[in-house]
């Protein structure tokens, strides 16, 4: 029988993969025999996370990119394109946020996380876009967020960037349905590392996720694996939460 999550011999790029779940989504795709684009702004953190996948003998190479910068992102592709000669698989993974009550946030910071987090999603996709749809297949797994459906204090300008790339994956969904391109998107919920080792409300958050404690990265990569493979080849459009069961209260 074929194994339809096998993912072996395809292209991805990982944006934000220097650290955090990023990281984690890169070394879960190379350990499937994928040759990954680690895409970071801090280009000496994604070289450890090539370093650390070749080591284990998988195929990576790393890049600069500023996933609000046109330029820059097509850069990445271009350098994708001129190493692999093609492009599976794109992880609109970077992101940032900035936790500032609403009236207390800058109009600096709002429209950082908006470039970042929303802009950054629109232009890597679009770049990405001609090479899927001319072979007329593709992944396109956008990372969203427990905060894109429920809401706290303090998230406005990321949970506002979160529920637009939700809206974002079903609209590119049907525009390159015609091309057998599946967009989806991840949601998780609160995971061990860097954006979350300092919450003043640990532990009411903690009290919401029935399974009572934070998620590991690696607790990911079943939904990168699935939407990256055949498997999911009929699943388009959709968000798979990966919460613990935080939206289930």
């Amino acid at each position: 029988m074929k194994n339809i999550f096998d993912i072996s011999g395809k292209v991805a790029i990982v944006t934000g993969a220097g650290q955090g779940l990023g990281a984690s989504m890169a070394h879960a795709l190379a350990d499937a025999g994928v040759s990954v684009v680690c895409a970071s702004k801090t280009v000496s953190k994604a070289d450890e996370i090539c370093d650390d996948i070749s080591k284990k003998g998988g195929s990576c190479i790393s890049v600069q990119v500023d996933v609000g910068n046109s330029l820059s992102v097509q850069n990445m592709v271009n350098l994708t394109l001129q190493k692999y000669g093609t492009i599976d698989i794109l992880v609109n993974n970077a992101g940032i946020n900035h936790r500032e009550l609403c009236v207390d946030m800058s109009e600096e910071q709002w429209d950082d996380v908006m470039r970042v987090n929303l802009k950054g999603v629109f232009l890597c996709s679009r770049a990405v876009g001609p090479t899927l749809i001319e072979k007329k297949r593709g992944k396109v797994i956008n990372i969203t967020s427990v905060m894109g459906s429920a809401a706290l204090p303090t998230r406005g300008a990321y949970a506002s960037t979160k529920a637009a790339v939700m809206q974002f994956t079903k609209v590119l969904a049907l525009e390159w349905a015609p091309y057998n391109i599946s967009v989806n998107a991840i949601g998780p919920g609160y995971f061990i590392g860097r954006m979350n080792t300092s919450l003043k409300d640990a532990g009411a958050i903690l009290n919401h996720i029935p399974m009572g404690r934070m998620g590991d990265p690696e607790e990911l990569n079943g939904a990168i694996i699935y939407l990256s493979s055949e498997a999911s080849n009929y699943v388009t459009g959709q968000t798979v939460f990966v919460d613990g069961g935080f939206l289930c209260l």
